[in-house]
């Protein structure tokens, strides 16, 4: 790794000197937030406390108290209880983890979905969370709800946990939500499990959970979300944030209209590099940032602020609130709740190259993973240094059964392999756009700062040589030789590589000081890619279709929306614009011209177009 100190104070410096190895900070903000009414958000168990005793005389007999899993139920219950008692209540407490189904019974109901002894892959599971919880004791205490609804007035019951509110009776619903980093940081320090199971080490825990857990648990607060009547940020153990449920389904429609930032969170890897920790100013304690979760839904929240006040909650919330608003009327009716376009960061500038991997085709991963569509990229090159590299397909002649057996013999033996030998490669340099859909043989060499544009499934690599490297709990790295090889489209060489997969950007349309083009607009996939071009302003009508947007060139620019909302953008941050936005106008606020990467579903994919690429 260069060591050398790059002394310049250009924080927006493309490209990179080769002696560059820290990087001035730039205007990156790491925690955005959306700004609602003040005095909307609360923080406190002695304010939750206040609360719930306003509600006792107006009958609140039976609290519910449902969370996603990774909550810290029995500190959340010991200190709400405390301070009930305190104040003079005294609360009968129920954990609802009593109703939790045998973990024999339960591992019976999932061993279809855990993918047998695959450290990383299972299938998605398709139904809700009741088969984590025995039906009888649920039916049990859904009886004794309703009896202590109908009790004396000023009794109280609290009946907390993980899917509580499948006994469906209450008098006020709370739900408490958390991050699912968050969630993952708890397991790594022992403060968090999967439901009704623990799991031995990381990857067994984060496939539970991104196979079973989170979809089971997902449909489960899409459907209460009407009835929560407190919804709180499960992240301060010690001072929650909280608002109410009808205060935060107003601010969900909010979001639903205007432009808005999810909260990035980034990872460290065994082939990261250094330039996201310096420019972003993220934690100089960590090795190196590999990936930025920069708008990768199943994993992102959206924060909300209040005056001083901020309270998470998961981006899902807002899919539940309104679909139609965010992706517009013909992407709701193909993905529904789901958020269809993935935006992330691989930082590989003072770091290594990436594992060479292939992605699903669309068959393969409904098939075996049960998911609707597949993982279909592209990567955008925001910065680079000299001499850096894509590797993208196979080189003119490669014989596949040749390269597959130097890949077996590679990892059997534990022995290196000039693994070049058998992949093309392209220079990479910024604003070079290169096409990778499902099939292709892929990685990003090193030097590169990669802004990676995909279809949301997230997980599906198919890593077939990853030289050697341990992950960050030590152990080998995972191969799936016979996934990738099942998965390689061979046709794709180095010709059709130029000619397919390596943009050439076209002007599409043009005024004063504008020019906005298509990077990419190919039949694999559902999405088109353009690039926005200004100088001073520029006005975006959505026509109904919805954005993912990224300023990968310019200090920074005001988003204003066509109601009148403000918020910014600087370099390298994303943004989402919903389609009920209608109209938003963009502002440099610097010096330099801006470029923004634009990022639709096209209208016709999955309507009068396949979804996927048709040549399965």
């Amino acid at each position: 790794m260069t060591t050398d100190l790059f002394q310049a104070d250009d924080p927006f410096q493309v490209p990179l000197p080769d002696a560059a190895g820290v990087y001035p900070k730039g205007l990156y903000d790491a925690l955005p937030a959306f700004a609602i009414a003040e005095g909307v958000i609360t923080k406190g168990f002695m304010a939750l406390c206040n609360h719930i005793l306003q509600q006792i005389p107006l009958g609140l007999r039976v609290l519910v108290i449902d969370g996603y899993p990774g909550v810290d139920w029995p500190g959340f219950t010991k200190a709400l209880c405390a301070e009930l008692q305190r104040c003079g209540a005294d609360p009968e407490c129920i954990d609802f983890a009593t109703c939790l189904q045998e973990v024999s019974v339960l591992e019976r109901a999932l061993e279809p979905f855990l993918g047998g002894d695959d450290r990383i892959f299972g299938t998605h599971y398709p139904c809700g969370a009741e088969v984590f919880f025995d039906a009888g004791k649920v039916a049990a205490l859904r009886i004794e709800a309703a009896l202590r609804r109908g009790d004396r007035a000023g009794k109280l019951t609290l009946i907390a946990g993980t899917g509580a509110s499948l006994i469906e009776l209450w008098d006020a619903l709370w739900y408490i939500d958390i991050p699912k980093d968050e969630i993952q940081e708890r397991f790594r320090r022992g403060q968090a499990q999967n439901t009704g199971y623990a799991a031995g080490d990381f990857e067994a825990f984060y496939k539970r959970c991104y196979f079973i857990e989170w979809p089971a648990f997902n449909r489960q607060k899409r459907r209460i979300l009407p009835d929560i009547s407190l919804f709180i940020d499960g992240q301060d153990d010690v001072n929650p944030a909280f608002m109410s449920g009808a205060s935060f389904r107003e601010a969900l429609q909010a979001v639903s209209q205007a432009p808005f930032r999810v909260r990035p969170w980034f990872y460290p890897g065994p082939w990261g590099g250094q330039y996201m920790k310096w420019h972003m100013d993220l934690e100089k304690e960590q090795p190196n940032y590999a990936w930025s979760f920069e708008l990768i839904v199943p994993e992102n929240g959206i924060v909300l602020r209040s005056g001083d006040l901020f309270l998470e909650c998961s981006f899902d919330f807002v899919m539940y609130a309104d679909c139609t608003a965010i992706l517009g009327e013909h992407a709701a009716r193909q993905f529904r709740y789901e958020w269809p376009i993935r935006l992330d960061y691989l930082d590989t500038i003072d770091g290594g190259n990436l594992s060479v991997q292939v992605h699903p085709r669309p068959g393969y991963i409904k098939r075996e993973f049960g998911e609707t569509y597949t993982q279909d990229e592209c990567y955008y090159i925001v910065n680079a240094k000299a001499d850096a590299r894509v590797y993208l397909g196979l080189r003119e002649g490669c014989d596949l059964a040749e390269f597959r057996q130097a890949l077996q013999k590679s990892a059997a033996e534990e022995s290196a392999l000039e693994v070049t030998e058998y992949i093309h490669s392209e220079p990479a340099a910024p604003h070079d756009l290169f096409c990778i859909p499902n099939g292709t043989v892929h990685c990003s060499g090193q030097g590169n700062l990669v802004l990676e544009i995909s279809a949301t499934p997230y997980i599906f690599t198919f890593k077939i040589y990853d030289y050697l490297r341990r992950d960050l709990e030590g152990k080998l790295r995972p191969i799936n030789i016979e996934r990738g090889f099942a998965n390689i489209r061979p046709e794709r060489t180095g010709s059709w590589v130029r000619e397919h997969l390596v943009a050439k950007p076209q002007l599409l349309a043009s005024g004063a000081d504008w020019q906005l083009y298509e990077l990419y607009d190919k039949p694999f996939t559902f999405y088109k890619i353009l690039r926005l071009e200004f100088a001073s302003r520029h006005v975006l009508d959505t026509e109904g279709k919805a954005f993912a947007i990224n300023l990968v060139e310019g200090e920074k620019i005001a988003v204003i929306s066509a109601q009148g909302r403000r918020t910014e953008l600087a370099y390298l941050e994303s943004m989402v614009i919903p389609a009920a936005a209608e109209r938003v106008t963009f502002f440099n606020q610097g010096v330099k011209p801006c470029k923004l990467v634009l990022v639709h579903v096209k209208p016709h994919a999955g309507v009068s177009a396949p979804l996927n690429d048709p040549n399965d």
